[in-house]
């Protein structure tokens, strides 16, 4: 009881220090899409009703469409991108609001819409057929697009996937609350980010640099960034997630291997045993000493493991 009332008078020292103070802050939306994706963008664009989408495309073979998660671009696959590349037809995608894809109105992000790209992304470069790659909720994308064309997909990879519910920090749920993310957000620097990198996302804290974290928030000077980031946080990322789809997936027998860090303190570890149990066609694989994004923690071991999966 205690610590519930010292976290509630936290959230309202939160809100009032907001309305406060909320409007002396720059700011950190500095740039038009059109800037940066001039400036920084470093592969090429489709465009899908009439919104561009960024994607890196490199290899040759079978197609793979990588797909990021919550916070990150393109950028989450570079130890990945270039061995996978060796032996498929890697696609790499920018998610809408994130990267240099375009930015649509904050309402409009959900996983269906994810979906929706997904398959646009495929029917605007003619492929046919593809394996998908998701980490957390690319990998809820990755199993919603499986579960409604599931003559478009061969295979599975999901990283720590946000498929089904599970329980939020409390440092989440705060975040959440009316205008404490958005003053939050208006702080400047990347301090914020860092720290949630650092204790949720890698396992390592120490491999969070600064490089990584400018990396990693570079597109978030894009008007609109914001307003979808916290939309998506408190409107998508919420049960019941794609668990509906997780259901559908279960009578369609496709080969699916889930990867999991043994560490990660953003998806529940019981989160993936849930749904190897729930997938007779699944194998689940746990990298130990590993958090959110085992695939960039232990990069070798994990493109092992997925082109020997992929050429199966």
């Amino acid at each position: 009881m205690k610590t519930f009332i010292i976290v509630l008078l936290v959230c309202f020292g939160l809100i009032a220090l907001t309305v406060v103070t909320l409007p002396i802050f720059t700011s950190k939306e500095t740039c038009t899409y059109e800037e940066a994706a001039g400036k920084f963008a470093k592969g090429k664009f489709v465009s899908l009703d009439g919104k561009k989408v960024h994607y890196i495309e490199k290899g040759n073979g079978e197609p793979v469409i990588l797909i990021h998660g919550f916070l990150y671009h393109t950028v989450m696959w570079k130890k990945n991108l270039d061995a996978l590349a060796e032996h498929f037809k890697i696609y790499v995608i920018d998610l809408f609001g994130w990267g240099f894809s375009e930015r649509l109105n904050e309402t409009e992000y959900s996983f269906e819409r994810y979906a929706k790209q997904v398959t646009g992304f495929m029917d605007a470069l003619n492929i046919q057929k593809a394996s998908l790659i998701g980490q957390s909720m690319g990998g809820g994308i990755s199993v919603y697009v499986a579960a409604i064309n599931p003559e478009r997909i061969n295979r599975l990879i999901l990283v720590d996937p946000a498929v089904v519910p599970y329980p939020e920090t409390i440092t989440g749920r705060i975040y959440q609350l009316p205008f404490v993310g958005e003053f939050l957000n208006a702080i400047p620097g990347d301090g914020l980010v860092k720290n949630n990198l650092k204790t949720l996302w890698l396992y390592d804290g120490s491999k969070v640099t600064d490089d990584y974290v400018s990396e990693v928030t570079q597109p978030l000077c894009i008007e609109g960034s914001y307003a979808g980031l916290m939309h998506i946080l408190r409107n998508v990322l919420k049960p019941p997630f794609v668990e509906n789809e997780a259901q559908m997936l279960a009578k369609l027998n496709k080969p699916i291997l889930i990867v999991h860090g043994k560490e990660d303190k953003a998806v529940p570890l019981e989160n993936s045993q849930y749904l190897n149990k729930l997938w007779p066609s699944s194998t689940l694989v746990l990298f130990e000493n590993a958090g959110h994004t085992p695939q960039e923690e232990y990069p070798e071991k994990f493109n092992k493991l997925a082109m020997d999966f992929l050429s199966r």
